[in-house]
């Protein structure tokens, strides 16, 4: 099993900056990559980015541009740098991991329990 545990959610104002943090635990030899996901109030789970074990990434079309995503393999840590925030952002945001890539951008195995993101405008 693995556990992934998020960290640096908060409230911020229109246009500021957050980064979170994900740090991975357990059976971490079984994961090659990881990802970020979304869900907003009333709203379906939607995926934001994830990132494989060579580094490769991928996005939703609605942060390109403003989110980046990357990892510490070392470290076991994925990281969402997310910029230009606006209050449509404004949601629960989920750590992801699964063995393979194209699974975590669409059905990930390993969840996280998720940090709350807030955008005030």
């Amino acid at each position: 099993q693995v556990q992934l545990v998020e960290s640096g959610g908060g409230l911020v104002q229109a246009g500021g900056s957050l980064r979170l943090s994900c740090v991975a635990s357990g059976s971490t030899f079984s994961i090659n990559a990881m990802g970020w996901y979304r869900q907003a109030p009333g709203k379906q789970r939607e995926l934001v980015a994830g990132i494989g074990s060579s580094g490769n990434t991928d996005y939703a079309d609605f942060v390109k541009g403003r989110f980046t995503i990357s990892r510490d393999n070392a470290k076991n840590t994925a990281y969402l740098q997310m910029s230009s925030l606006e209050p449509e952002d404004t949601a629960v945001y989920y750590c992801t991991a699964d063995q393979v890539f194209w699974r975590v951008l669409n059905a990930p195995r390993y969840w996280g329990q998720g940090t709350q993101v807030t955008v005030s405008s």
